[in-house]
C-alpha cells in the first residue's frame, strides 16, 4: 500500500504565517494546564478546530466547558464570545439587529455574538427551536443573514455549544439537522481526585487564563487548516471508512445512519488527527479513536437495542473488519 510519509506541516514552515508541529503541542500542553486532568478531551477539541468542525460538549454544569472555549480562543489568539441559551433568547440576540440612529438618518447594523471567531453557545438546548436554528446558517455557511443582506462570519469560525443531559428542567433536545451540523461531541466529566486536588489548592483558572501567551496567529492557524488537504488516504483506508458508514445505514444497527457530511467531517477529522501527530498519512487508528465522539450524536438507534448511541457505534467499529 503507497501512501506518503512526508508531514505536511513541513510544507508550511519558514514563511511569515506559517506554524510548526511542535506549536500544535504546545498549544495542546497551555489549555491542558488550565483544563486539568483531560488532556485527551483537549487533543480531540484542538483536531475538531484545525478540521473546521463545531464541537458539542454534552456534561453537568461546572465542569470546565466555558474554560476550555476560552483558553482555546486565548492560545490561539482568537476573538471570543459567550451567549447564555435561555428560554426568551432571540435569534436577533444571537445574531444582531439594525437600530436607526438620528445623526446617520439611517439604520444601521449592530453585530451579535455570533461575529466572534470562537463562540460559545452556552446551554444551548435550554432555548427553543427557533433560536437554535438560528444557528445552522452560520455553522454550515460560515455566514448570517439579517435584514435581507447576507453578511459573512470571521476566519476561522468556531462553535462550541453545551449542552445539559437532556432529563434536567427546562431543556429541548437538538433537531437532528443541527446535530448533524456538529463534528463531535464530548463529555468532559467530573476531575479525578488527583486533579480536583489540583484544583482546590491551585492558583484561580480566570487567573492562569489571563497568564497564557497565543501560541499561534490566527493566519497560522489558518494555513494548518489549509494542510489538511495534503494529508494522504489510501484507497483502502477509504474503503474501510466507506464499510463503516453503509453499516449505519442498513437497519441492523440504527434506525437512522449518517449522512453524506457525517462522512466528510469524519474524513477530515481523521486527516487532522494525522496531522497533529506528525504523519502524513491517515491511518486505521485515526478513524477508530474518532469514530465514537464523531458519529455517536448523529445515529438514532434501534428501539429494541437497548444500548446508547455510543455504546453501539463502538460495537459496529469492534465488527467492521480493517483492511
Amino acid at each position: 500500500m503507497l501512501r506518503n510519509d512526508k508531514n505536511p506541516l513541513q510544507a508550511h514552515t519558514g514563511g511569515a504565517t506559517s506554524a510548526s508541529p511542535s506549536q500544535v503541542t504546545q498549544l495542546i500542553d497551555q489549555v491542558s494546564t488550565i483544563i486539568v486532568g483531560k488532556r485527551e478531551q483537549v487533543t480531540l477539541s484542538v483536531i475538531c478546530l484545525l478540521a473546521g468542525g463545531h464541537l458539542l460538549i454534552e456534561d453537568v454544569p461546572g465542569v470546565g466547558k466555558t474554560t476550555l472555549s476560552q483558553s482555546l480562543a486565548h492560545c490561539l489568539g482568537l476573538t471570543h464570545a459567550r451567549i447564555q441559551f435561555t428560554a426568551d433568547l432571540l435569534p436577533s440576540d444571537l445574531i444582531g439587529v439594525s437600530v436607526y440612529e438620528r445623526q446617520k438618518e439611517a439604520f444601521v447594523f449592530h453585530p451579535g455574538p455570533v461575529f466572534a471567531q470562537v463562540l460559545l453557545a452556552d446551554e444551548i438546548n435550554r432555548a427553543g427551536p427557533r433560536t437554535q436554528s438560528a444557528l445552522l446558517e452560520a455553522m454550515e455557511e460560515r455566514q448570517v443573514s439579517a435584514d435581507g443582506e447576507t453578511r459573512p462570519l470571521p476566519s476561522p469560525f468556531f462553535v462550541i455549544a453545551t449542552q445539559n443531559p437532556s432529563d434536567q428542567l427546562g431543556t429541548h433536545p437538538l433537531p437532528e439537522s443541527q446535530l448533524d451540523r456538529f463534528a463531535m461531541r464530548l463529555s468532559l466529566g467530573y476531575p479525578s481526585q488527583e486533579a480536583e486536588r489540583a484544583l482546590l489548592t491551585g492558583a484561580d483558572r480566570r487567573g492562569l487564563l489571563a497568564s497564557l501567551l497565543p501560541v499561534m496567529q490566527p493566519e497560522q492557524w489558518l494555513s494548518l487548516q489549509r494542510a489538511i488537504e495534503s494529508v494522504h488516504i489510501s484507497d483502502g483506508l477509504l474503503d474501510y471508512l466507506q464499510a463503516l458508514i453503509s453499516a449505519t445505514r442498513d437497519g441492523r444497527w440504527f434506525a437512522l445512519g449518517l449522512s453524506p457530511r457525517a462522512g466528510l467531517s469524519l474524513l477530515r477529522l481523521a486527516r487532522a488527527r494525522a496531522l497533529v501527530l506528525g504523519r502524513g498519512h491517515v491511518s486505521p487508528e485515526d478513524i477508530q479513536a474518532l469514530w465514537v465522539p464523531a458519529v455517536a450524536h448523529r445515529l438514532q438507534v434501534l428501539p429494541q437495542s437497548n444500548r446508547s448511541s455510543a455504546a453501539q457505534a463502538r460495537a459496529l467499529l469492534e465488527a467492521t473488519p480493517v483492511p
